[in-house]
């Protein structure tokens, strides 16, 4: 029988099985940001775009630890939103909470349309815009399902682009060492002399921002580990596989691309079928564009998921219109998924307006919110682990090395903005953002001011329902 976790209101399924979890993971985290930001970092910073996936790779390593100690303690749709709001406050939290959901649904949209895009270099005649819609209401349907069979679906659609990035990697591999028949090996000669960072510090400051949206989406483990079973097993198991995924998955692809595909190269635009044209092995071109193409689906679903629980628990807790935390039957929060995927719907409209212009305006937006959803992470944990701390609390799972990793996490965030800050690129991007945050943070303090907050009333031993009060 299915179990059910309630967060503070009406249960949702809990069904999501370890494997389903951790392959979510890689879902979220496996999708434009590889197959087509991995392009635009290397065009920015050159082959020193891997000082940034480094940077970037230790700062979501130290995210997700933090994380996966909260999930374990409290497992929550809201996640990092609820512990903020442990932590500094309703209006802290309710701010992130709306910020990630913001995120989220401008990823849904990059994802479609990056996914359309990629397909369209196939099947040139398919409309963008038609393929991206057709995309967004297919993974609305499968979203609706009951989450066991959400969980099912992610799981072989992330499993597929795992072997296929491996078997990427070992025809890269193959490639650079000449093992090829008929094949020159490019060598290393793209690493050697001025063309390693063309750009200087600059390049590599400006790529942390596409490398940030490589690897935002990773935190959705937090968020599924409300509907798993058991939650603090599956998200140790989930935490402790990030560092060979960055490893093997992101370094290993890029060390490989940035080495046989030159910056300024029109193949940067997709950077794994160049690849693998250049190792001789055109059809097998076409087979890893089909394949990025199922990944960013894979990423769309995996972030459509997390999007709606997020919607789910802000209507829970008060934060958000009730009508959000409406669930279905299957335990699924409808309205919330409607809700999320509505953006996509608008962002493919204006794909229709503006051809190949909204795409790069969506990656350019997401990476410095993924940098201030961190930093609200790191900054809980802090406080939710000195509190614990103190008060003598056992915690399933403790993050290693605490305070000190917490605190070189953040002082990684720090150096970031500051970096960005002065980068000419980046300042407008950091600016929009902090903008965003400050109207977010007004306007929920206006809300909670108002003494909108939720109310549970148990009505015996049953669910409790949340209802709004004056």
């Amino acid at each position: 029988m299915e179990q059910q976790t309630k967060t503070s209101g009406r249960p949702l399924g809990a069904a999501l099985k370890p494997r389903q979890l951790t392959m979510m993971g890689l879902g979220s985290a496996i999708g434009a940001g590889l197959f087509i930001g991995s392009g635009a970092g290397i065009q920015a910073a050159g082959p020193a775009v891997l000082i940034s996936y480094l940077v970037a790779g230790t700062l979501i390593i130290l995210v997700m630890w933090a994380l996966g100690e909260m999930a374990a303690a409290n497992p929550d749709s809201g996640a990092f939103s609820v512990y903020t709001a442990k932590a500094y406050g309703p209006v802290a939290g309710a701010t992130v909470g709306w910020l990630w959901w913001l995120q989220l649904v401008v990823v849904i949209a990059a994802e479609a349309l990056g996914a359309a895009g990629l397909l369209a270099t196939i099947f040139p005649a398919l409309p963008v815009w038609l393929m991206a819609f057709v995309f967004i209401v297919l993974l609305t349907a499968v979203n609706l399902t009951s989450v066991k069979n959400f969980g099912e679906f992610e799981f072989w659609f992330a499993l597929l682009k795992v072997a296929a990035i491996l078997g990427f990697l070992l025809v890269g591999a193959a490639l650079l060492f000449g093992w090829l028949p008929g094949v020159q090996s490019p060598g290393l000669s793209n690493f050697t002399g001025a063309g390693f960072a063309p750009s200087g510090f600059a390049g590599i400051a400006t790529a942390l921002f596409v490398v940030a949206f490589a690897f935002g989406g990773t935190e959705i483990v937090s968020v599924a580990a409300a509907e798993t079973a058991e939650p603090a097993r599956s998200v140790k198991k989930a935490v402790r596989t990030v560092l060979w995924r960055i490893l093997v998955f992101y370094i290993g692809s890029i060390f490989i691309i940035a080495a046989v595909v030159p910056v300024g190269s029109a193949g940067l635009k997709s950077p794994f079928a160049a690849v693998l044209d250049a190792a001789g092995m055109p059809g097998a071109a076409t087979a890893i564009t089909l394949v990025a193409v199922a990944a960013l689906l894979s990423a769309l679903n995996a972030n459509l998921y997390g999007a709606s629980r997020m919607a789910f628990s802000l209507a829970e807790r008060g934060d958000a219109p009730r009508l959000l935390a409406s669930v279905s039957k299957a335990r699924v929060p409808v309205i919330a998924v409607l809700a999320s995927v509505a953006f996509g719907v608008v962002t493919v409209g204006l794909e229709l307006a503006f051809p190949e212009m909204v795409l790069p305006v969506l990656l350019n937006i997401v990476g410095s919110t993924c940098l201030l959803v961190w930093t609200s992470a790191l900054l809980a944990q802090l406080a939710l682990r000195l509190r614990a701390d103190r008060e003598g609390t056992e915690l399933p799972l403790r993050m290693p090395g605490f305070p000190w990793l917490t605190g070189f996490g953040l002082l990684i965030l720090a150096a970031i903005f500051t970096v960005g800050f002065i980068g000419e690129d980046s300042r407008p991007q950091l600016l929009s953002t902090f903008s965003l945050v400050a109207l977010l943070a007004v306007a929920n303090w206006l809300h909670q001011r108002n003494g909108k907050v939720p109310v549970f009333v148990d009505a015996s031993e049953g669910d409790k329902q949340p209802a709004l009060v004056d």
